[in-house]
């Protein structure tokens, strides 16, 4: 909050009451309407709304690109959601650390806006104090949420303390169990000629004899690329019926079988599939190895200790909000 009078008309909305809410309503027009109000109290500390806002604002502009209607309302509900969330167990953080009595010292946050000038703005103090003026924020206003961004570092750093080696057995395990994720995505470069069987105007057995001709003059030198072209009735007739790189579940399953077992250069026999006679080429391959435990271990390792880091934090800030008065609107 900005002062003693943002303050002050923040209680005021509160007290004659919002028609909307921005968390739950129609806020997520386009161009949403600016109204303010209490979102949550936490032990007596008050989040707004725009507090909200502006906490989930750069994923709200990245959503408005991607979706419209319903969908985009649910989408910007659950981000604010998320960011009050977020908000609240910051809230949480700070009144632990006041409650202990620490503190920061302010040469600890003049340092770190000092930090920020030189690394961010090339030392240039000017450019900073504008870019700040741009963004609707003192000087005393940055300093504050620097400040309590050192301060949730700090308690995080203080009751989420982490075991850096992790057992072999849990590496094995993890490995064991999510071999997917070390396994490269098996990949061909397709070319497909396809014929259709006409079977409804009786010419299946001229069609499959056309499909044997052309499979003929393949084994015997004919470039696929221009057989495609003169032949196949696929989409893609006009590239040499080039399909590129495919992963498997792309193709039928009767045609990704063959597809997927055909050694690098090797024409498959003609395969009768819904209606359709297929000549299926494989230019290259690559992918579907899976790397070793040796290979993957740093990954996992790095891994299981963010996991463990995130399932003691929110021990940790659920063992604050039990012991908290929280009231969202």
């Amino acid at each position: 909050m900005k002062g003693l009078i943002r303050r002050v008309c923040i209680v005021l909305l509160a007290v004659i009451g919002l028609a909307l809410s921005p968390l739950s309503q129609a806020a997520y027009a386009q161009e949403p309407e600016i109204v303010d109000g209490i979102a949550a109290i936490v032990n007596g500390d008050v989040i707004t709304y725009s507090q909200v806002r502006s906490l989930s604002m750069p994923r709200e502009k990245v959503l408005r690109a991607q979706y419209h209607g319903d969908e985009l309302v649910n989408k910007i509900k659950e981000i604010r959601m998320a960011a009050l969330q977020d908000l609240i167990d910051r809230q949480l953080i700070i009144q632990a650390f006041k409650k202990e009595s620490y503190q920061i010292p302010d040469h600890y946050v003049d340092e770190r806006v000092h930090e920020i000038i030189r690394e961010s703005f090339g030392g240039d103090r000017n450019t900073f104090i504008k870019t700040l003026e741009a963004q609707n924020y003192t000087l005393g206003e940055f300093k504050k949420l620097e400040t309590e961004r050192m301060i949730v570092q700090a308690m995080r750093s203080k009751n989420v303390k982490l075991q850096t080696i992790v057992s072999p057995t849990k590496v094995e395990d993890y490995y064991k169990n999510h071999r997917d994720e070390f396994t490269a995505k098996e990949q061909i470069k397709l070319r497909l000629i396809m014929i259709p069987n006409h079977a409804e105007s009786g010419n299946a057995s001229v069609q499959k004899a056309m499909a044997e001709e052309i499979l003929g003059k393949l084994s015997k030198g004919a470039e696929f690329a221009g057989m495609a072209q003169i032949y196949s009735e696929d989409s893609s007739r006009e590239r040499g019926g080039d399909w590129g790189w495919i992963e498997r579940k792309t193709l039928a399953a009767p045609l990704e079988k063959v597809a997927f077992n055909l050694p690098v250069g090797r024409i498959s026999n003609i395969i009768e599939y819904s209606g359709n006679y297929y000549i299926l080429k494989v230019d290259d391959k690559h992918g579907g190895t899976t790397r070793s435990l040796v290979e993957a271990r740093p990954e996992i390792e790095k891994k299981l200790i963010q996991l463990e880091a995130q399932h003691l934090q929110e021990r940790w800030l659920a063992s604050l909000r039990s012991k908290a008065y929280i009231r969202t609107f």
